[in-house]
């Protein structure tokens, strides 16, 4: 469907690759499509044990191409972000994600459904939402809440600040800090560990671990549907308009 998602399966693993370095890997609708294909080829290929998300080049993500998000909105349940959520976090084999740099946005909320998560020293992550008149997705409402805290994920999410590696560790968001020059075979070295214990075990296990996927699964409808409101709202109108005339936002004249 697209170049920028490659994937490549060895030894029980597919790796799926944000392949859009010029952009710092920012996402497309084509691209979210392309994740939800492989996401899906990944839990029907038993060949697959493990599946591997990382970026190309020197980003994770940057989150979405906010030009392909306002002419390719959101605003149906079958649009292919929402599918590659859906495909993600249904995904019934074990899921790691080598955040190589920045995460933003869906970069970082996709770490809620991965099961192990690593990021070298440079790797920024922020969840901005609010900053663009938008709530959180992914059902990081939610998620994120259980992983770092009530008051933690109300920073986050309500502030929009951007934070470190280190700070991502603490809070649990992910397992450690690699250095680059050895995450490759860091999570290569997890991923075939992973890929050589019993598949079914690993996959009861991990249904276990997420038996509340319903109650995420609402969480992520309610997300989508309020994610779509404030699409139509001024307040985006305002947020989107400032970001492309590379200005701050005024959200003075709004009550």
């Amino acid at each position: 469907m697209t170049d920028h998602v490659v994937t490549e399966v060895a030894n029980g693993v597919m790796t799926v690759r944000f392949n859009r370095p010029e952009k710092k890997n920012a996402i497309t609708a084509v691209m979210y499509a392309a994740m939800a294909q492989a996401c899906r080829t990944a839990e029907q290929d038993g060949a697959v044990r493990v599946v591997v998300i990382t970026g190309a080049g020197d980003a994770f993500t940057a989150g979405n191409d906010l030009k392909d998000f306002l002419e390719n909105p959101p605003n149906t349940p079958d649009a292919p972000v929402f599918q590659f959520m859906q495909a993600l976090s249904q995904l019934s084999k074990p899921a790691i994600a080598a955040v190589n740099g920045i995460a933003v946005g869906i970069g970082t909320t996709l770490l809620l459904h991965c099961d192990l998560a690593y990021a070298v020293p440079a790797a920024r992550f922020s969840l901005p939402f609010v900053n663009l008149a938008l709530v959180p997705e992914f059902g990081s409402s939610q998620l994120l809440a259980r992983v770092v805290g009530e008051r933690k994920a109300a920073e986050l999410l309500m502030l929009g600040e951007p934070f470190d590696a280190q700070t991502a560790l603490d809070f649990g968001l992910v397992n450690a800090v690699i250095a680059a020059e050895a995450m490759a075979e860091t999570v290569a070295a997890k991923a075939r560990a992973l890929a050589a214990k019993p598949p079914a075990a690993l996959r009861a296990t991990k249904r276990l671990m997420r038996a509340d996927l319903p109650a995420v699964q609402a969480c992520m409808a309610r997300e989508g549907q309020a994610f779509g409101e404030r699409l139509g709202s001024p307040e985006f109108k305002e947020a989107a308009q400032a970001f492309f005339e590379k200005r701050a936002p005024d959200f003075s004249k709004f009550g």
